[in-house]
């Protein structure tokens, strides 16, 4: 969980100290800084969730990964590229206004709700509970923690370019 720890820093640190101004800069037809957090906390908060409502079930096996979803885990997760167009899930689309107290407060939320979820189930079940990526196919705790620092990573560079600029 060590990556996953800095997530605060990944994302939150280039924003650090700036002006509420500065997190709602984006160019035309992008998300602003706030609304990139809100969108990463959507995700992170989601997925903790749905931990937790199955954490009372019998153990799962993982189903077969689709062609696309074995494609799309070796360039998000193995070289973690994101491409270009993509569009973020249903349920992960941030407000066309986001106001950057309620994007970090909901951030720092999920990132809580993930902690327990890991203190609650690691490692009893390690590999035997699984939630579907709409991406990814079906993930363990462990290929989450690991997506949400590999996605965070991708929006950070948009933020840090949105602040310089």
């Amino acid at each position: 969980m060590t990556g996953f720890r800095d997530l605060p820093q990944i994302v939150l640190g280039p924003l650090a100290g700036r002006s509420d101004a500065d997190w709602q800069r984006a160019p035309a037809g992008k998300w602003t800084s706030a609304q990139i957090v809100e969108h990463l906390a959507l995700g992170i908060e989601w997925s903790a969730r749905k931990f937790v409502e199955r954490r009372a079930k019998p153990p799962m096996s993982r189903r077969r990964r689709t062609p696309i979803e074995w494609l799309a885990r070796q360039f998000i997760l193995g070289l973690e590229w994101y491409p270009q167009g993509m569009t973020a899930p249903e349920g992960t689309r941030p407000a066309a206004r986001v106001e950057r107290a309620a994007a970090e407060a909901r951030f720092r939320a999920g990132l809580e709700l993930w902690e327990r979820v890991v203190a609650d189930l690691l490692p009893a079940r390690r590999h035997d509970l699984f939630v579907k990526h709409p991406r990814l196919g079906d993930l363990t705790i462990e290929e989450w923690l690991a997506f949400h620092v590999s996605h965070a990573r991708h929006h950070a560079r948009q933020i840090r370019e949105r602040v310089a600029g």
